[in-house]
């Protein structure tokens, strides 16, 4: 029996997920497929299109054999602590053999070198790193060319390769897997057709990006039907206005609170805001009023979007950087919480329990009883962020939806 570990946020499903189901399975002679996958927020700091449940229905309809939730503090990290934190989950289940991701380049070997020399760190390239911070550029840019400017001559490509979303998600794992010294193998495939921020719909396989810009620019979804699978349109439909879709700027209002309440040394606490971002938020915080206002307002040379996005959303759902770090410090992910499964997968899940590597939750009423103080911490921010996602559908759509506490599994014949 193989197992082929995926690391995904689906927001929302379409042709290249599937793809890439399908060809993980191909490539590396899996039997069954184990995604982990984001649940109501992403990484690029902002809540999913659609709940974590859906996303999770949709899946599982695709080829995936077993969803777990990845906990809300990675799911909404930096590319280095996101791949962290879902692959300490996929290395302690312990029956994963494999981890298949998509990547601009396709080669994992190439991916490998770099990710070695950022694990490692030689010295020549943190002087360099060094240098280029004290210059100004971001910490993404300064690695990107402190990699081109030493090691440039690993390949000819190494510029391309680093201005690659997918190519960096795809470094952040092998680096997870290697720093976790984990037995999981990694493979790629080379995405196709469009890019991973390319917002136009011009083929089958179109981005994520793409979809939910047309989504967000129409108010419709016609136009996205040639590109997603037919039975991920019909729940899209089927919710579409109901429940769905959830943007950032549906949480300006929570956001402008919460702001109002905070100073500059409070706002330092929060998950990825430096003392320089935090005095930067606060400075800013009533001259404008949305979400995304805001963080364009906050957004410097030196300081990305997406880095703002994260901070607030992080200040929004009271994710504090002393917990990050000691989730960090003891094991990354506390717990596997299932979110859904195939029935013909219930072994897979028998076997995980009685392997007892990681607390496995099925039930939330019941998990304090297996996890540690660190886990119910961790545990609290999930379920304080699905309730505040939940608030949020209630006041848009006045659809009332099921607690955490009450959400049960699901599961699929």
């Amino acid at each position: 029996m193989k197992v082929v570990g995926l690391i995904t946020e689906y927001n929302p499903f379409h042709y290249g997920h599937q793809l890439h189901i399908e060809e993980a399975k191909r490539v590396t002679g899996a039997d069954y497929v184990i995604v982990v996958m984001s649940g109501n927020f992403v990484q690029r700091g902002t809540p999913a299109l659609m709940d974590k449940y859906l996303r999770t229905q949709i899946a599982l309809g695709q080829g995936a054999d077993i969803v777990i939730e990845l906990p809300v503090c990675y799911a909404t990290a930096s590319a280095e602590a996101f791949a962290l934190g879902a692959i300490s989950i996929l290395d302690k289940i312990g029956i994963v053999d494999s981890l298949c991701f998509g990547s601009e380049c396709g080669d994992v070997h190439k991916l490998g070198i770099i990710a070695d020399i950022l694990l490692n760190e030689p010295p020549e390239f943190k002087n360099r790193l060094g240098k280029l911070l004290k210059s100004g550029i971001t910490y993404p840019a300064a690695r990107s060319q402190a990699l081109i400017d030493i090691y440039g001559s690993v390949d000819t490509d190494t510029s391309s390769l680093l201005n690659s979303p997918n190519n960096i998600l795809g470094i952040e794992y092998i680096k997870a897997i290697h720093s976790l010294d984990s037995k999981i193998i990694p493979y790629t495939i080379k995405r196709i057709s469009t890019g991973y921020h390319d917002l136009t719909l011009d083929t089958k396989i179109s981005s994520a990006s793409a979809i939910r810009t047309s989504i967000s620019n129409t108010d419709s979804l016609s136009f996205i039907q040639p590109n997603v699978p037919t039975d991920v349109y019909r729940i899209l439909e089927k919710y579409f206005n109901k429940t769905l879709p959830i943007y950032e700027d549906d949480f300006s209002l929570l956001l402008q609170y919460k702001l109002l309440l905070e100073n500059p040394s409070g706002l330092s606490e929060y998950q990825d805001v430096s003392s320089e971002l935090a005095k930067r938020i606060y400075q800013l915080r009533k001259d404008t009023y949305s979400f995304s206002d805001l963080s364009l307002a906050i957004k410097t040379k030196q300081i990305t979007l997406t880095r703002v996005y994260r901070s607030l959303l992080h200040i929004l759902l009271n994710m504090k950087v002393k917990y990050f770090n000691e989730f960090n410090c003891n094991g990354y992910s506390q717990y596997a919480r299932l979110l859904g499964f195939k029935k013909e997968a219930s072994k897979l899940i028998r076997i995980i329990k009685d392997m007892d590597t990681i607390p496995v939750i099925t039930k939330v009423a019941d998990a304090d009883k297996s996890l540690s103080e660190l886990g119910n911490i961790m545990l609290a921010q999930d379920i304080f962020a699905a309730d505040l996602y939940n608030q949020i559908i209630y006041e848009k759509y006045k659809a009332r939806q099921h607690n955490e506490y009450t959400k049960g599994v699901i599961i699929k014949d």
